[in-house]
């Protein structure tokens, strides 16, 4: 017998909902805990996943988990969900600090 889970994903009210179903054999469904924790569990996983790859940005993350800014920081550290620091990102982080004002 396989277990099922449906995740309903809303991430703004002007926005579509997509429901997800997953199916898992009834042992590794009580192995991971069948729980109402479930659904969002796995919706975390895939939004850390997704970000650790390129497919959401930060800000998508936060809409996905209905998470404010600081939340968000805190859920990506939480889920050791890096990106690598690239030379581009440098360049733009070093414009932005040109632009500043000097003290």
């Amino acid at each position: 017998m396989m277990a099922a889970l449906a995740i309903v994903v809303w991430p703004g009210a002007q926005q579509m909902r997509m429901q997800v179903t997953v199916e898992m054999p009834d042992d590794i469904a009580k192995q991971l805990g069948e729980s109402a924790e479930m659904p969002r569990q796995l919706l975390e996983a895939l939004a850390a996943e997704a970000y650790r790859s390129h497919k959401l940005s930060r800000h998508q993350v936060s809409q996905l988990l209905d998470l404010d800014y600081w939340q968000t920081e805190e859920f990506l550290a939480r889920h050791e969900a890096k990106r690598p620091y690239t030379l581009a990102d440098l360049q733009v982080d070093r414009r932005s600090l040109a632009g500043l004002p000097q003290k």
